[in-house]
């Protein structure tokens, strides 16, 4: 395996459009890095880079320690799954696993062993016989894992690989990836643009905004701390709630007024920091399940918890827990409550808001208030 450095990577193209725009980006060998963010942010251009199948304007990768800018793909000891698996229908499993240790002429007893290793890890022994149209999607994936596993490269590619999987197989196939590194202790860059994959998989996160990267760091911290806002609504399923309000004095602290459309109300805030800017509208940023039924076991009272009615307007059972949103400053808001509640449309509810991890954003330039 090997470590991998990207120094101020940027990606021009002749019409002038800027893709990537000087990015950073470094993981130790083993690390499993995700690259995260919507569509058109740049994460597939800069693995593609990495690959060697397009070209660096300005900046350098390191591949282990080694300058790859100038290396074609087959020299830069890669190995990448794609979003479509690309499998050669007309061989079986075991000749599309060994299909790339042919061309680098592997000895037959070699092949054989390595295939039979690669089966068993990724538990496909049973299908080496088969055709890629006899298999499903979700073992057609494994397949094209396993053609990668085969190579033993420094360096594993993922681009999007169980984007065009249903929700069970991409939760099992998520599960499979992440023993896979567990076993391998390998190197991996993934890209996705499904913040569940990226908090689940990653060592370390880089979240991608119109080709810059707005935090790179482990997923609990991105989750807990977003450095701004776009980070806090993209990361966390629902996202984070946005409460926009002015700073008032509350006693020896300071507070948030808020208005749920039943009552109005202040919502005290644990910073210090905010001190400074009192008067001043903020936007404060509260995870759904921080916010709870009061009626529920997971409404707890302490020194944090604060209680407000609201008037609810959809409901949503998920089974575990149910959502329910309702209208805080004139903004929807969405809340995780015990399934036992008794939250109905058009009635009112006491909420428990929980603001220990709240976070605070400044509203002009939309980053975390420290």
């Amino acid at each position: 395996m090997a470590s991998l450095s990207i120094e101020n990577v940027h990606k021009r193209y002749p019409n002038g459009a800027d893709v990537l725009k000087g990015v950073d980006i470094e993981i130790d060998d083993g690390e499993f890095l995700i690259l995260v963010g919507g569509s058109g942010c740049g994460k597939s251009t800069l693995l593609n880079m990495i690959a060697g199948l397009d070209t660096v304007s300005e900046g350098e990768i390191r591949i282990g320690g080694q300058r790859v800018n100038d290396l074609s793909p087959k020299d830069r000891d890669i190995a990448m799954v794609f979003q479509s698996y690309a499998l050669y229908p007309s061989m079986s499993v075991r000749d599309n696993i060994s299909f790339g240790l042919n061309i680098r002429k592997v000895a037959k007893d070699e092949q054989k062993k390595i295939v039979e290793r690669v089966s068993d890890t990724l538990q496909i022994g049973h299908l080496l016989d088969r055709k890629p149209g006899q298999l499903s999607g979700g073992q057609r994936q494994r397949v094209a894992m396993g053609r990668a596993l085969a190579r033993d490269p420094s360096l594993f590619l993922f681009d999007e690989p169980l984007s065009n999987l249903d929700a069970k197989l991409r939760i099992e196939m998520r599960s499979e990836i992440k023993l896979m590194h567990q076993r391998l202790n390998s190197t991996i860059v993934y890209v996705t643009h499904d913040q569940i994959e990226a908090m689940t998989l990653g060592d370390r996160i880089a979240v991608m905004k119109d080709g810059v990267v707005q935090q790179f760091g482990p997923p609990q911290d991105i989750y807990d701390a977003p450095a701004n806002l776009f980070v806090a609504g993209f990361i966390g399923a629902p996202p984070m709630n946005f409460v926009h309000g002015k700073l008032v004095s509350l006693g020896a602290g300071v507070g948030l007024e808020i208005d749920t459309g039943v009552a109005r109300g202040v919502l005290m805030l644990p910073s210090d920091a905010l001190r400074s800017r009192m008067g001043q509208t903020v936007i404060v940023g509260i995870r759904p399940e921080r916010i709870t039924d009061a009626r529920s076991a997971h409404g707890e009272s302490g020194a944090s918890s604060q209680r407000f009615t609201v008037r609810v307007d959809v409901v949503e059972p998920t089974g575990p827990d149910t959502l329910v949103f309702a209208q805080v400053n004139g903004r929807r808001m969405v809340s995780r409550v015990h399934p036992s509640s008794e939250a109905r449309p058009d009635a009112n509810l006491e909420l428990v808001f929980d603001v220990s991890k709240a976070v605070v954003f400044d509203p002009a330039s939309e980053r975390r208030i420290a």
